[in-house]
């Protein structure tokens, strides 16, 4: 019980009390007035008390479930649905209460317990205010969920998810998301809108800088290690928070890269590419799952009945709650899937979909639509049991207010500690595309050195995109990383990338027309021993509602680069982006790139960690880098056609004007130093744990780490089965000269695949065995399984 709660005051004491307080000459009237009035006082005082803390604080004797089922017990209908309901924040709680408009409406549905979760408010003065109306206020004071978009980060940022999975490194990943979770959490947040574990081939998607990138066996673990970080081993501990695994399905499919676009994929995609990252959080306990905008195969996903109820809550025994996204429910009606917003909540509700994210459907129709038996009002207690067991799980009924402290706001916000993890997990992220002639790592006594670009000492492009917390300009710069290492170098800002400030909501608008800068910068570059252009995307170019049909270096950047190269080839291009890139000039013409995509509040430190050699790179790309955009979407785990081979006719799969291949295969990446694989070995003795190992060396003079990566082909099978497929990765640190043998166990799990009854099935027979440095290269073997 909070310290400021009123105590139950028992009725009787108090009448004593004031008896005995009462002068003995008083008349006999006088003193039963006194008594009666005292009575209604205490009675007042009882049910005050009663009514501003929540009933429902968890008992010690009882499980989550039967509080739940005795709470749900005492609910009206009207409580229930609003429990389903979630509104973004609509005021600011330092001003006067709303008094008209939707405000006021959404203010009264707060006091009456007509709300289950607000998101969009955080920072514990909001918080606690906010959720001092339900709880003090409704007749039940049963706690609301603050939910908020936590993507790489609160206040610290990690880098954009995409390029912590080109790390391939899931305990520091791990790590990142127990910072943006425990900063969550100290401003009063219960539940992230992440990890998005969609799957996707297509780079003009922009949303594939939130997820894992082209693959689904790294999706899935990068899924599970995200999960655990945000979740921990204690949901209701104060440094964790729920996670939430989206978008539940096929978003990332969406046809031509463009966002909200639908979703047609047949049975085998969807079992084996899309689901698997899906399946893998239920494994991590994940709390949350998201549907999406998307329509799947013709139906909208937030009223696909078999995705939510046959798989989700069926085949997986998902006992969380899903939530829509923002407004979803209502494009319902433009999807031509239902005639209003009445039938969109009830078509919504029956597919399984728990709460309303800001369309109000819920909230609007649905006691009408239980009423006339349009729906069953065993789904709302479905979905209402689901939604206050989470609840429970956090802690919320025990200390409403548990995640609202203001010092351990003020001393975790930012703390060290969090700015050494997600420099750490920044310096893992970076992608070493090209090294020629060794122009990386540099030496901070080297003279003759010119950075040119924009983004150079950019402080707000690095964030990325989906930083909604993080203050602006508040990453370390490139210039500002590099300042660490060495003073002594020139700086040319180059032309603007863009023409006036950039926000989260607007397209970026690109300079492509005014040149000035470029005679300056090419001057210097005519002086100088080496050239490093910092070149790329901004931040706020990849995310939500923002597909590309263009994805080369955007604006005047590329003119510049050729017209510097012209005058010094010696040039290091460090990449800013949040997608793959079509980089065939540079690539044939730059002798070393460093992708080192948006990276967060450490950027530029871990730019220049990795410029000078303090970190040597190892990242690897979790997506394929296109020659062009007529080659997507573009994946290493294709099929192959019936015509694969070249052949001199023109019968034969393929461009007329491009090659097949990426210009940058998925799990590509290198190394200041140099790996040797020898020795790959398979042990099939026993048919349910194949033994593959394989020798790995260190050949170069410097210490490094590689990711070692296992592929496996199914040659002959029921249904066709990719030409490979990741199926394990070990990330290992080798000294120079140092050798290490690394072996992978493949099991039914590995072997086997989904078939169109989504059956896990494992055939007999011949497997193609491929363990290397990344999708294309590497040492080959086979084995048999009867």
């Amino acid at each position: 019980m909070r310290k400021d709660t009123p105590q139950r005051i028992s009725a009787g004491l108090f009448i004593t009390s004031v008896v005995h307080l009462t002068d003995l000459t008083y008349k006999t009237t006088e003193v039963m007035k006194f008594i009666n009035l005292s009575l209604c006082l205490a009675l007042i005082l009882c049910a005050c008390a009663s009514t501003s803390q929540p009933i429902t604080k968890k008992e010690p004797s009882k499980s989550i479930d039967q509080m739940v089922d005795e709470l749900l017990a005492k609910m009206t209908l009207e409580e229930k649905v609003g429990q389903m309901n979630q509104y973004n924040g609509f005021y600011d709680i330092t001003g006067p209460v709303p008094e008209e408009g939707n405000a006021a409406i959404k203010y009264e549905h707060l006091r009456k317990g007509y709300v289950g979760s607000m998101l969009n408010v955080h920072g514990v003065e909001q918080v606690r205010k906010i959720q001092q109306i339900v709880v003090e206020e409704s007749r039940l004071g049963i706690p609301l969920i603050f939910a908020f978009d936590v993507m790489h980060g609160y206040k610290t940022q990690s880098p954009i998810p995409l390029a912590e999975s080109a790390s391939w490194d899931m305990e520091t990943i791990e790590r990142s998301a127990q910072v943006a979770a425990a900063e969550a959490a100290a401003v009063g947040l219960n539940w992230t809108f992440a990890p998005m574990v969609d799957i996707s081939r297509d780079a003009r998607w922009g949303r594939v800088m939130e997820g894992a990138g082209e693959d689904p066996y790294l999706g899935s673990e990068i899924a599970k290690a995200r999960v655990r970080g945000f979740q921990g081993d204690d949901l209701s501990a104060t440094h964790t928070i729920a996670a939430c695994a989206k978008h539940f399905a096929g978003y990332g499919f969406a046809e031509g890269g463009r966002d909200y676009n639908t979703t047609d994929v047949g049975t085998n995609t969807l079992y084996n590419m899309i689901l698997p990252p899906f399946e893998a959080t239920i494994e991590a306990n994940v709390r949350t799952f998201m549907n999406g905008f998307n329509l799947l195969n013709g139906v909208p996903v937030n009223g696909d009945r078999f995705l939510q109820r046959d798989i989700l809550k069926g085949k997986w025994d998902f006992d969380g709650f899903v939530v829509s996204d923002w407004g979803s429910i209502a494009e319902m009606i433009p999807h031509g899937h239902a005639a209003d917003l009445a039938d969109a909540a009830n078509k919504a509700v029956i597919a399984g979909c728990d709460m309303d994210m800001e369309a109000t459907a819920y909230v609007t129709h649905l006691v009408e639509s239980v009423r006339s038996g349009a729906v069953a009002e065993s789904l709302i207690d479905d979905a209402v049991r689901r939604i206050l067991t989470v609840k429970y799980e956090l802690g919320l009924f025990d200390d409403p207010y548990r995640y609202c402290d203001i010092a351990r706001e003020q001393s975790l916000i930012g703390h060290p500690d969090h700015l050494s993890a997600v420099r750490e997990m920044a310096a893992k992220s970076i992608v070493l595309l090209k090294n020629e002639n060794k122009l990386l790592p540099l030496s901070s006594d080297q003279k003759g050195i010119l950075v040119i670009g924009d983004l150079a000492d950019d402080k707000n492009s690095p964030l990325g995109s989906w930083r909604l917390a993080a203050d602006d300009h508040s990453a370390i710069s490139v210039l500002e990383g590099i300042d660490q290492y060495m003073t002594d170098y020139t700086f040319v800002q180059g032309p603007k990338i863009f023409n006036d400030e950039t926000d989260f909501l607007h397209h970026v608008d690109i300079n492509t027309t005014d040149t000035a800068g470029y005679a300056a910068a090419i001057d210097a570059a005519t002086k100088a021993e080496t050239v490093i252009m910092v070149l790329g995307e901004h931040g706020y170019m990849s995310g939500e509602g923002r597909s590309r049909t263009d994805l080369g270096i955007p604006g005047l950047q590329q003119d510049l680069l050729k017209k510097v190269h012209a005058v010094n080839p010696n040039i290091i291009l460090v990449l800013m982006n949040g997608r793959p890139l079509t980089l065939n000039w540079e690539s044939e013409n730059i002798p070393t790139i460093l992708e080192v995509w948006q990276l967060g509040s450490e950027s530029g430190n871990a730019i220049a960690d990795v410029l000078f050699g303090s970190y040597n790179p190892s990242g690897k790309l979790p997506m394929s880098f296109p020659r062009s955009v007529g080659q997507l979407p573009l994946y290493y785990n294709h099929y192959s056609t019936g015509r694969p081979n070249e052949i001199p006719l023109v019968f034969w799969s393929h461009y007329g004007d491009e090659k097949n291949t990426p210009l940058y295969p998925f799990g590509y990446g290198l190394s200041y130093t140099t790996f040797d694989y020898s020795a790959l070995s398979i042990d099939s003795s026993d048919p349910t744990a194949i033994k593959v190992s394989v020798n790995v060396q260190n050949t170069g003079d410097i210490a490094g780490e590689e990711v070692v990566q296992l592929y496996l082909q199914d040659p002959v099978s029921t249904i066709v089965r990719p030409v490979k497929e990741l199926k394990g990765f070990q990330k290992i640190m080798l000294q120079p000269n140092q050798s290490k043998n690394v072996e992978f166990i493949l099991t039914a799990k590995e072997l086997g695949y989904y078939d169109r009854n989504y059956e896990w099935i494992v055939e007999p027979g011949k497997f193609n065995i491929m363990v290397g440095s990344n999708s294309v290269e590497g040492l080959t073997d086979s084995f048999s399984i009867n």
